[in-house]
């Protein structure tokens, strides 16, 4: 016999031996069902109104995902929480993004919700407007204060993978939003250069998407957009793809031509794997692409090109590469070890893939072959001749003010040293000798048998030739020091921190910030008179002596190892003291450290 209407909705009346997730239940289900009617009746039996079911969805988050607005005022009214968050950190306010409804967004809004607020992914509401083509919710939170150019913030564990740092424009050309697009770009001031955690920009993601038959008409428009509102033609995909090479593997004629017009592209960049452009459009048997990339100047003699065509039967792209000088010539290749341990896999991967050589240097410039990030850009391995070398790259008048200061660090036997330079296409390749790791990374080490002893003094070797030179380094930190293969220290500034030295400077703030219960313990200590201490670093220093001299298990318990606490809260002192003997002709001989064990 069929349940009457009357019995399912005695059914669905809490009683008193239904649990608290019945009745949470019941609640989203009425919400669900938009029966407003039923809404009330179980809030007005107690239901909770911001009780919540599987995957962590209240009420109100449910009546936002159904464009309900009457039940999402309704719910707000009877003390629904906005600020309320899902299992994956999602709000009412970023589902009402989802949605795209805009009144719902300004209710929610008035209600205090901060509107660069974000999800555990990091997606805030103004991303997700924009990755759900919603222009003109996008255009109600950009009117309300929303940051266009927010990156997606993600957790330590997905930031060690490269994930998150994704922004709204990248999300509008990943889902091929054209007007949307247009819209951040030309009237919110969206920058397109940003990239993502692993190097890709928005033109990357726009290309990468048009695989997709359904997806090739946008991407080619936003492709095109993008290009002549001058974007950054040479990122790269996590797989080393130039934007060039996505539109080969597109079969885009027209954007090819379009990023070969641009005339910064090198048209023989190849991927992780080796192919070219060229390689690409042979593999896929496209005549015209191919065509007009021999047209433009791309190189024939590398990989088998007449041998893929062969396979595809295309004998007219196999005689077309013929014209262009391509020959079938079998290759060979010799097994080749590394000296780095660290760096192994990366260079045995350089030294066998297919690079466009810049005069004796080979390099990749993509997220796997990078070994160090600065300000001023990336850090990558490259092979120059037979020698493994770190390759910093800049433009040729940076380059050739970074060389001269190079140049004097020549006789200096603990500054990093510019191994070789090569010019090409308005950019200089500064090659290093190649370090095995930096300071921080060999101290975050466990079974860590560094001699610090010794570290200190090549460390402070370093410094000092520094200032011979007449530079002072501004940002001395652990990452700023390379280790080589046989443990020998170096330092770099490849962020460009250097100052030229202008008179004596002091280093070290010399008040004393010491913890005011310390300080009154070794005035009056258990043993002798009392101690007075003024307020200079010739005191601090002696203050720091009788702590080792005179230790007191009050003092322990206050501040724990001693060596720490005053590298803390003094972290010039060091440098400064060593600057200060290395001035004083009477005590300079202190600060020349020949031997380790003193």
């Amino acid at each position: 016999m069929e349940p009457t209407a009357h019995s399912q909705q005695q059914a669905a009346t809490p009683s008193s031996t239904e649990t608290t997730e019945d009745i949470a239940s019941c609640l989203n289900a009425a919400v669900r069902n938009k029966n407003q009617e039923r809404v009330l009746e179980l809030l007005e039996k107690g239901a909770d109104v911001n009780s919540k079911v599987a995957f962590g969805w209240t009420p109100l988050q449910s009546a936002v995902q159904d464009n309900n607005e009457d039940l999402v005022r309704l719910l707000l009214d009877k003390g629904a929480c906005p600020h309320a968050r899902k299992d994956n950190g999602g709000t009412a306010f970023t589902e009402a993004a989802i949605v795209g409804n805009v009144n719902i967004l300004e209710l929610l809004l008035d209600r205090g919700l901060n509107i660069n607020d974000c999800d555990d992914n990091g997606f805030t509401a103004f991303m997700e407007a924009a990755w759900y083509g919603n222009e003109k919710a996008l255009e109600f939170l950009y009117s309300k204060g929303a940051d266009v150019n927010l990156r997606r913030v993600v957790n330590e564990e997905k930031a060690k993978l490269h994930k998150g740092g994704a922004t709204a424009l990248i999300d509008a050309c990943r889902r091929g939003h054209f007007s949307v697009v247009k819209t951040l770009v030309q009237e919110m001031g969206a920058d397109m250069n940003i990239c993502d955690n692993k190097d890709r920009n928005a033109l990357i993601y726009a290309l990468q998407e048009g695989y997709a038959k359904e997806r090739y008409e946008s991407a080619v428009s936003i492709g095109l957009f993008l290009l002549d509102q001058g974007i950054d033609v040479n990122s790269k995909d996590e797989c080393g793809k130039s934007a060039l090479i996505l539109a080969v593997e597109m079969q885009s004629l027209e954007l090819v031509e379009a990023l070969l017009e641009k005339g910064e592209i090198d048209i023989d960049d190849a991927d992780e794997e080796g192919k070219t452009a060229l390689m690409v459009a042979v593999e896929k048997n496209n005549y015209k692409i191919a065509e007009l990339l021999c047209r433009k100047g791309a190189r024939t003699d590398v990989g088998n090109l007449i041998a893929v065509a062969n396979r595809n039967r295309a004998h007219k792209v196999a005689e077309l590469l013929r014209q262009h000088n391509a020959r079938f010539v079998p290759e060979t290749l010799e097994d080749w070890e590394p000296n780095s341990r660290r760096w192994r896999d990366q260079l045995k991967n350089l030294y066998k893939i297919y690079r466009p050589m810049i005069h004796k240097l080979k390099t990749f410039q993509y997220i796997q072959q990078r070994i160090q990030n600065t300000s001023q850009g990336g850090i990558y391995l490259g092979l120059h001749g037979e020698t493994e070398v770190a390759v910093r790259v800049c433009r040729s008048t940076a380059g050739d003010k970074e060389t001269e200061f190079y140049k004097q660090c020549g006789n200096c036997e603990h500054l990093l040293k510019l191994f070789q330079s090569e010019k090409a296409k308005g950019y200089m390749y500064l090659c290093f000798p190649l370090w095995e790791k930096n300071l921080e990374e060999r101290l975050q080490e466990r079974e860590d048998q560094m001699d610090y002893k010794d570290a200190l003094r090549m460390i402070f070797q370093a410094v000092r030739e520094l200032h011979s030179l007449g530079f002072a380094h501004q940002d001395l930190r652990p990452s700023n020091f390379f280790i080589d293969l046989v443990g020998k220290i170096y330092l770099a500034d490849f962020d460009n921190k250097r100052k030229l030295i202008e008179g004596k400077k002091e280093l070290v703030n010399s008040d004393l910030e010491i913890d005011r219960e310390v300080l009154n313990i070794m005035r009056n200590p258990k043993k002798g008179g009392a101690c007075h201490y003024s307020n200079d670093v010739t005191d601090l220093l002696r203050f720091m002596r009788n702590l080792d001299e005179h230790p007191d298990t009050r003092i322990s318990e206050i501040i724990g190892d001693y060596a720490k606490y005053f590298l803390k809260i003094f972290p010039a002192l060091t440098i400064y003291v060593y600057n200060s003997l290395r001035q004083n002709p009477k005590c300079s001989h202190f600060a020349d450290i020949q031997d380790p064990s003193l």
